[in-house]
């Protein structure tokens, strides 16, 4: 009888042997026996031999041979046998069993459980007491793939028993040794892991080594602690010499939202204050009709804190209370922030750190005119704690109020080939300005668009599949500005590039509008292969009637005739990033320039960025800035991989920053090594080195996302 054959026949014998307790009449989910050959031998045993597979309840069971004891109501097994529960993760591999007929009970011989595809447990016996229960004796536990030429592995755990509950997902250990390359390095009597299963629970993480030449040396040890499915609080605290400090991560989730919240409180000798401390939070939430709400505070004790102790380099803190809609043809947003400064020799008592904020803006389609109409409205106030007045070069005090609203109509028209846009714009604004005698209280703008746009794109398709694109650009722009002067608070530093070329007004804010006659000119060229290649390279100037000496030397825009800008790139989805963008005159003295590249293999990865600005006072910039950053990452053999970060200021001609990662990864073990160096040196920060070593084993716990590892012997 073939094989086909058996299994039909098995299913229709399920009624004669159910593998059951005894009474079947009770039970609802008999067992289907798989095997080429089945014999009865009375009234109630079977023998299955070659090949055999057990079914009941989503467990597996596979084997030699089996024999169903129905008087006893058990099997005995012969191996090699394989046992996977219902559930997948939990796997028995034994030469000899007895079991329940259920699969839920007994006991295995020479025998090794595997947990997730990842921890194996291997032991003389195994005995499985009702399907959650799992009991092994002289155990050896590692999660290294053991091959024929390393037969130790790197680490693993010997226990005279150990206890595994499927149910919580927990191993508990009795008289635990660990060895690491066979050699014991610490011994336990009681110990308790998660298994692989297990995502969150209360214990400790890996913990980290880590050292700074400001801090000193200390260990890490984190502390995690389950709050329900909803929350969860993690404690680290930093055991070590010269300071004490203790960092904290808060985590919930709620219906409509979540929160994050991060912190630490060091005490040191280092400054003036004995505790020092910081705390970053951030929350969000889904309010009815489609609002958001979003929630953020950053608050630090002094203005060394994060970069002395590592957690943050930012320079500008931002707290929030946000409430936001976003729909098609409309967006919505109401908020207020409080901004701190922490670079030295900046007094927030005389910068607008207290900012109030809403704005409307909706999109329409007018039927009479066509096009596409844009209405805004926005208020925003400025506030300052400094109570002096404001002098000609000083801002001290000064609190600015605003209303300003914007209407923009802009409808396009093709002529033949040619692309003609029509686009006009109405800005205008109230502006009461307080602690300022060189503004009026109240002052009144209005500030009217037009502007004509030209473009003629030429398409051309080679042989081959690649496509050319050329298109030459003009735009004549009118604007002007009606009404007294108000404070600059938001139109200080102007971005020139092929992004805002064609735009009515490049200043960045609502205080200064872009005024006179001017014609903007660009050209651009693409080229698209089929093979993925693009390259593109874009070009213009803009040639104004009249200097109005509305922007600075370094914004490349003063002038009767702006800076040139070049704009560039060439792409391989994947593989190749080069990005370049610059401003020059025409004697060639370069105004800005970026140039950056991403480089991907399947090894390496290399990415670059080199930034260059030229000095300009009316941006508070007194000397040029030229900096080149590089980040790279190699995988090395045999799971190694490497990384490095340098940082180089070319202006003041030193390193500012330089890192070094090292990182090795298998089935078994997940460990890296860093080393990093900050050269900069200020009154609140001095030089350091960190250097910080992990280790964390797999198997335990779910492990970091994305390591993952081939187990696999190779000879």
């Amino acid at each position: 009888m073939t094989r086909r054959r058996l299994h039909i026949a098995a299913v229709v014998l399920t009624a004669l042997v159910s593998f059951t307790s005894p009474g079947a009449a009770q039970t609802t989910a008999p067992a289907t026996l798989i095997a080429d050959n089945i014999r009865f031998n009375g009234s109630s045993t079977v023998t299955a031999e070659g090949a055999v597979e057990v079914f009941f309840g989503g467990a597996r069971l596979r084997a030699e041979s089996i024999t169903y004891d129905g008087t006893a109501d058990n099997l005995r097994v012969q191996g090699p046998l394989t046992l996977v529960d219902e559930t997948g993760s939990t796997v028995f591999i034994a030469e000899f069993a007895e079991l329940s007929a259920d699969l839920q009970e007994g006991v295995l011989q020479s025998a090794r459980l595997v947990l997730d595809r990842q921890l194996q447990i291997a032991a003389t016996e195994i005995t499985r007491t009702e399907g959650r229960y799992t009991q092994i004796y002289q155990a050896v536990a590692s999660s290294c793939e053991v091959c024929f030429d390393h037969p130790t592995p790197l680490w693993e755990i010997r226990a005279r028993r150990v206890i595994h509950d499927a149910e919580e997902q927990q191993l508990y250990f009795d008289n635990a040794q660990f060895r690491v390359l066979g050699i014991p390095v610490f011994f336990l009597p009681r110990m308790r892991l998660p298994d692989p299963t297990l995502e969150r629970a209360t214990g400790f993480l890996a913990p980290t080594i880590g050292g700074n030449s400001t801090t000193g040396r200390h260990l890490q040890v984190p502390y995690f602690i389950e709050l329900g499915d909803h929350a969860d609080i993690t404690v680290t605290p930093w055991i070590g010499v010269g300071t004490q400090t203790v960092d904290l991560r808060y985590r919930q989730a709620f219906r409509n939202g979540d929160l994050t919240a991060v912190g630490a409180a060091s005490w040191d000798d280092l400054t003036t204050s004995a505790t020092r401390a910081y705390m970053f939070a951030n929350a969000s939430f889904s309010l009815p009709r489609e609002f958001r709400l979003d929630l953020q505070v950053q608050a630090v004790s002094d203005r060394g804190y994060l970069a002395t102790y590592g957690f943050s380099d930012t320079n500008l803190l931002e707290s929030y209370a946000r409430i936001s809609r976003v729909r098609r043809d409309e967006y919505i947003e109401a908020s207020a922030t409080v901004y701190q400064s922490l670079r030295d020799g900046v007094d927030n008592d005389v910068l607008p750190t207290r900012v109030a904020h809403a704005e409307i803006t909706r999109r329409i389609t007018p039927a009479m005119i066509g096009g596409t109409l844009t209405a805004s409205l926005e208020g925003t106030g400025f506030y300052r704690y400094s109570t002096v007045d404001a002098t000609a070069t000083e801002a001290n005090g000064r609190d600015v109020f605003r209303i300003t609203g914007e209407l923009d109509w802009r409808r396009s028209q093709t002529f033949g080939g040619l692309l003609a846009t029509f686009e006009g714009a109405l800005h205008g604004g109230v502006y009461n300005t307080q602690q300022d005698p060189a503004f009026g209280t109240t002052v009144y703008r209005l500030t009217p668009y037009g502007a004509v746009e030209l473009r003629y794109p030429v398409q051309a398709m080679s042989p081959s599949g690649v496509s050319h694109v050329i298109e030459p650009v003009a735009q004549v722009v009118w604007s002007d500005t009606y009404g007294d002067a108000a404070p600059n608070e938001d139109s200080f530093i102007v971005e020139f590039d092929e992004a805002n070329l064609f735009s009515l007004d490049r200043l960045p804010g609502s205080d200064r509008r872009e005024t006179g006659a001017r014609a903007n000119i660009g050209l651009s060229y693409s080229r698209i292969a089929p093979d993925g290649w693009t390259v593109g390279v874009g070009g213009g100037v803009v040639l104004r009637d009249e200097d109005e000496g509305q922007f600075t030397d370094g914004s490349g825009l003063n002038g009767l005739q702006s800076d040139f800008i070049l704009a560039a790139h060439v792409t391989y989805p994947g593989r190749l990033t080069l990005m370049q963008r610059s401003l020059f005159d025409r004697d060639l003295s370069f105004t800005s320039s970026e140039v950056s590249l991403s480089w991907y293999g399947e090894r390496h990865s290399l990415a670059s960025v080199y930034t260059f600005l030229a000095a300009d006072e009316g941006e508070q910039r007194s000397d040029p800035l030229s900096e080149l950053l590089l980040v790279g990452n190699y995988s090395l053999a045999s799971g190694w991989d490497a990384g490095a970060v340098f940082r180089y200021d070319f202006a003041e001609d030193f390193t500012t920053n330089t890192a070094f990662t090292l990182g090795y990864a298998n089935e078994c073990v997940d460990m890296e090594f860093s080393v990093s160096r900050r050269y900069t040196n200020s009154t609140s920060v001095a030089p350091a080195t960190t250097f910080g070593l992990t280790v964390s084993l797999a198997g335990f716990g779910a492990g970091r996302e994305g390591r993952s590892v081939s187990r696999s012997c190779r000879g």
